[in-house]
């Protein structure tokens, strides 16, 4: 690990808007809007059925919705992906799925309603019926055909809408479509660099985020965010790989001067949430004058004893990656004192029995990350038994946000973030688009990001080790 804090890119290269190559567009169909539908606003229910605008992508779409001020919404009503490979009917399906909303007619006071296409074809099947009859033809065969028209006309289109839908994931939600944002505006910027260029890295980078983009999907449209985070964060792992590779990749191809950016797609920015809150890095309330990154801290390492509790440990947990402010650094991993798991702002009894866990049998000024905890209990599998580790860690970022507590929050690269995700025994593979191969990172290279960790946390804990908080709970064993 060379680098604990990342710089956010300058630039995205799906600016969180609608149609951000044709800003135009989005104006054409807000004024469509006001004429012929309705648009999003306070006087919305359930049942309410609002314009949707649909911005096709040639991995599948982005479906928006238009807010009542008129300005471009930030987070999409829903993102479709289309099956990697597809085929020129499934590609056609795409489209027909994305076609604009049939237009309805009220048939009150009978329930219902019918589609104005198939009250068009009924009047015009009625007229060549009609016809037809004064022309000599049988009514046997004429009715038939004139009561056909209008149900096809009405029932048709259902039948393809499910027929092109299984070549197709759609999320929607809140609390699921600014994931598969996100992962869709990295995957963006590997098809423009894909684009117009024949090297073989950068075509197969561009198969592969559209792979991941559509496991992803596939993820959050049967399983829902919450169960399938797991794979989700090893999604995004994977795809913020590609595009670092690919940038690298671009940058080395570059050999005129001054071109460097000619043609080539920017870097992109992560669209929003639902990222934790968030946590600026932190120093040391209450601390002295004294420069906290002068002189050394001796942490004693002595071995422990089976059933020794010390509490002088700390707690190391990745979380979802966020830039406090415009231009600052990625925040994605936070390191904290065992003792703020007592705080009374966290879930409790559960961060009562993950400090007891924490400091049972460690070494005083251990850091431990909360992959550790995973692989001591059973690979996770007794995690209920514990409490419930999610709910506990986003109250810990909560209290850091709020200045209730000390941290040090760090920015990892994608390969050590994921090593102290991992247990210690586990290994990480990683793929170099430009060689075509993987490369494994094990124990010792997650052994070597916490030695780092440990440097920066005996910077800062020189004056004044990690405030935890004011209020604890008394712990449910006695202080060693």
């Amino acid at each position: 690990m060379t680098d604990t804090r990342r710089t956010p890119p300058a630039a995205g290269a799906h600016d969180e808007r609608p149609f951000p190559r044709d800003p135009g567009r989005w104006e054409k169909e807000h004024s469509r809007a006001l004429r012929t539908g309705h648009i999003r606003d306070h006087t919305c229910s359930d049942a309410c059925e609002v314009v949707i605008v649909y911005e096709r992508t040639g991995w599948g779409w982005f479906a928006w919705t238009i807010p009542g001020d008129g300005s471009p919404p930030e987070i999409p009503h829903q993102i479709g992906v289309l099956t990697p490979a597809a085929t020129r009917v499934q590609r056609l399906g795409l489209r027909w799925l994305t076609r604009r909303p049939a237009q309805r007619i009220a048939l009150a006071p009978v329930p219902g309603s019918l589609r104005l296409s198939a009250a068009v074809i009924a009047l015009i099947s009625l007229v060549a019926g009609l016809y037809a009859i004064t022309q000599g033809i049988p009514v046997d065969v004429v009715l038939p055909a004139m009561l056909l028209a209008p149900i096809l006309a009405e029932h048709l289109p259902g039948r393809l809408d499910a027929r092109a839908r299984e070549h197709v994931r759609s999320v929607e939600g809140d609390d699921a479509v600014p994931y598969l944002q996100r992962l869709a505006a990295l995957h963006t910027y590997l098809v423009q660099a894909a684009t117009g260029n024949d090297r073989y890295e950068l075509r197969r980078s561009a198969e592969i985020g559209h792979n991941l983009l559509w496991d992803a999907a596939d993820l959050l449209q049967t399983r829902g965010p919450h169960s399938a985070s797991v794979g989700l964060i090893d999604r995004e792992r994977l795809m913020l790989q590609l595009v670092c590779q690919v940038a690298q990749l671009l940058q080395r191809t570059t050999t005129e001067p001054g071109t460097a950016d000619a043609g080539q797609p920017r870097e992109p920015v992560r669209p929003r949430g639902p990222y934790p809150p968030a946590v600026r890095p932190t120093t040391p309330q209450h601390q002295s004058s004294t420069d906290p990154l002068k002189g050394t801290l001796l942490m004693p390492k002595t071995e422990p004893t089976p059933t020794a509790r010390t509490t002088n440990v700390y707690l190391l947990f990745a979380h979802e990656p966020y830039y406090p402010g415009p231009g600052t650094e990625e925040i994605n991993t936070t390191v904290v004192a065992a003792d703020s798991l007592l705080h009374p702002q966290v879930l409790q009894p559960d961060g009562t029995r993950i400090h007891e866990l924490l400091t049972q049998g460690r070494r005083p000024g251990e850091i431990i990350p909360l992959s550790t905890l995973t692989h001591e209990l059973n690979g996770g599998a007794d995690w209920p038994t514990v409490g419930d580790w999610e709910r506990v860690t986003t109250d810990l970022v909560h209290l850091v946000r709020s200045g209730n507590c000390d941290a040090l929050s760090l920015g990892l690269p994608e390969i050590a973030r994921a090593l102290v995700c991992t247990g210690p025994h586990s290994h990480v593979r990683a793929f170099d688009a430009a060689a075509n191969e993987f490369i494994v990172y094990g124990p010792t290279e997650r052994a070597a990001v916490l030695t780092e960790v440990d440097v920066f946390l005996t910077s800062l804990a020189t004056e004044r080790d990690l405030w935890p908080g004011d209020g604890l709970l008394h712990p449910r064993f006695p202080r060693a």
